[in-house]
């Protein structure tokens, strides 16, 4: 039967597979689009400058290969503005992020210190701890997370990409199935956390800088089972499975328990302003059922559809 002259056509609906093949496809494709760059740049950089000051600031040119070729990906691919690094907010956001990353490293445990460095260390550190921050936020949540969320919705996405995140620290000095899984824990689930409340990459990357900076940067404890030398001096007091041992404190059992809390907190407060997006067969169950706007009943406005 054709349809009536003036009504509109059937909308043409993407198959569940296909959907997330296309998401595994953008997924590849937003890496490569990272991983170029900053090979580009950190590749030359490494065999041809010998400088020890000028290799600690170089990551800085590696931050800026990382956030280009994101930000090109999502305007040549998803044909959008990467809202998620928007400039009118980055300082505030990652202001506050920080500050949250700090106050959660400060109340994990006891610190004694010893003695310190020179006062300029800890700015030598910056920017080396930025561009772990910036290219693990950018991979985990900006694409892992953010590109499966819109296939199988937050806490299916939640759940991988944290899945992921712990997996990926298990070949860390001294690591161990418990470090990962508590890294999956509170770093996967709190970062992911702290993106679905306020869809900002510049946020987590404030809280995921601040806790590594201080650990290893400031008070030199290990971080993820990388020794650090920075500027104090000391070390964490209690037994292992407070203080995490040579691992850091991602492996205690108090980091474990406060920064799990934080994330279960945020996710409370997203869900509370709407912003937990609903795996895409509810979406398009819904969606056929409130036809008259074929509108997806998930906060789009928070994640952009995929082209």
């Amino acid at each position: 039967m054709k349809p009536a002259i003036g009504a509109s056509a059937p909308a043409r609906s993407v198959g569940p597979r296909n959907a997330y093949l296309r998401a595994l496809l953008h997924v590849a494709t937003a890496l490569l689009c990272v991983i170029v760059p900053f090979a580009t740049v950190s590749v030359p950089f490494n065999l041809f400058v010998v400088d020890p000051m000028i290799r600690k600031l170089g990551a800085l040119l590696l931050v800026g290969a990382v956030l280009a070729g994101y930000v090109a990906y999502v305007r040549f691919v998803e044909h959008r503005r990467a809202d998620e690094l928007g400039s009118s907010r980055a300082v505030s956001a990652l202001a506050r992020g920080t500050l949250l990353g700090a106050a959660l490293l400060c109340s994990v445990g006891a610190y004694a210190m010893t003695g310190h460095g020179a006062w300029q260390d800890p700015l030598l550190a910056v920017p080396g701890f930025m561009l772990g921050a910036v290219l693990e936020e950018v991979v985990i949540r900006g694409i892992l997370f953010r590109i499966a969320e819109q296939a199988v919705g937050t806490w299916i996405a939640l759940a991988v990409s944290a899945l992921i995140f712990g997996a990926l620290h298990l070949d860390n000095p001294g690591a161990t199935l418990f470090s990962s899984a508590a890294i999956a824990m509170e770093a996967g689930v709190l970062l992911a956390a702290a993106f679905v409340l306020t869809r900002s990459l510049w946020f987590c990357i404030g809280v995921h800088f601040a806790w590594n900076y201080l650990q290893g940067g400031i008070f030199s404890i290990a971080v993820s089972g990388r020794a650090a030398k920075g500027w104090l001096t000391g070390r964490m007091t209690g037994n292992d499975w407070l203080t995490g041992g040579a691992f850091g404190v991602e492996a205690s059992v108090v980091a474990l328990a406060v920064c799990t809390l934080a994330g279960m907190g945020l996710l409370a407060v997203a869900s509370t302003r709407r912003r937990i997006v609903a795996p895409r067969w509810q979406r398009a169950g819904a969606s056929l059922a409130h036809d008259d706007t074929r509108r997806d009943p998930a906060p789009s406005t928070f994640v952009p559809k995929l082209p």
